[in-house]
């Protein structure tokens, strides 16, 4: 899935966006996915994310961090990539494990203040409801990492991944500090559209859709696609803006045959207002 080229770049390595920095999570699903030889260009918005990865002069591919198994879905996420011109190509459950850093020399002892990103400290509430730490929520869990770095600071510490404390000549206070171990981000891997084609082995796809404010079109919809021997992932609803109570749907779908797939988007034309498949792609593993 990485020999995917752009006519329009250098043909050495991809460069694919990602929301943060060097050390960060998004890089590490970026290399999982890509390749190790994979340049990252830092974001530090996830809007900004989806504008690089969409100019061909920029940024070959995007890696967009979906949701967590702690912490939930990032729903703003949803609504950038439907008013985005990218495709989903793959997916990445990539596991995190959470630690405390600080400079060499610092303590627990000394620590008054702990820096992340906002999902990171989500995913960490049971270690740190038993500190009396002041909570500081940054755009980056690497970010954080390098700013105590350089400011040498002696009563901060951030949460971030192992790769941050190493870049960043940091120490790991505490290990994996995350609630749950079985902690696991999903990434969306994105191209821009008609860069690629579904791989050969296609057992999955992201849709969008919205259906009439009739009883039971919803109801309709998840029938059909139950009817075609297909397993719904996952359903997210978002309100459509001045529709009155109207709703847009996510679905994940996974499939064992293409083609049945085709063939129930044909029948959910007709039961919906709008259908967008906003990729199809292989189906990711939990890979430790």
């Amino acid at each position: 899935m990485a020999n995917n080229k752009q006519t329009t770049r250098s043909a050495t390595a991809l460069k694919v966006a990602i929301q943060g920095y060097e050390g960060s999570f998004h890089e590490a699903a970026a290399h999982r996915f890509f390749g190790k030889t994979t340049e990252v260009l830092p974001c530090p918005t996830f809007r900004l994310l989806v504008q690089h990865a969409a100019n061909p002069a920029v940024a070959d591919a995007g890696i967009m961090a979906i949701e967590n198994s702690i912490a939930g879905s990032i729903l703003p996420n949803y609504q950038l990539l439907h008013n985005s011109s990218l495709m989903i190509v793959g997916e990445v459950y990539l596991p995190i494990k959470q630690q405390l850093l600080a400079n060499p020399g610092v303590t627990l002892a000394d620590i008054r203040e702990v820096h992340s990103h906002p999902m990171a400290i989500l995913q960490c509430t049971d270690y740190l409801d038993k500190r009396n730490w002041k909570l500081v929520e940054t755009e980056d869990t690497a970010l954080s990492a390098r700013h105590i770095a350089q400011h040498r600071s002696k009563h901060i510490a951030a949460i971030a991944g192992k790769a941050a404390a190493t870049r960043y000549g940091l120490e790991v206070l505490a290990p994996n500090i995350q609630t749950q171990k079985d902690n696991y981000t999903r990434f969306l891997a994105l191209r821009r559209s008609g860069s690629t084609m579904p791989p050969a082995d296609a057992n999955k796809a992201s849709i969008n859709f919205n259906t009439n404010h009739q009883t039971g079109s919803l109801a309709k919809v998840l029938s059909a696609i139950a009817s075609a021997g297909i397993n719904l992932s996952k359903l997210q609803s978002f309100p459509l803006p001045g529709g009155n109570w109207q709703y847009s749907f996510y679905a994940d779908l996974e499939f064992d045959n293409i083609s049945i797939f085709e063939q129930t988007m044909t029948v959910l034309q007709t039961l919906t207002n709008e259908l967008l498949i906003m990729g199809i792609y292989t189906k990711g593993k939990n890979e430790s």
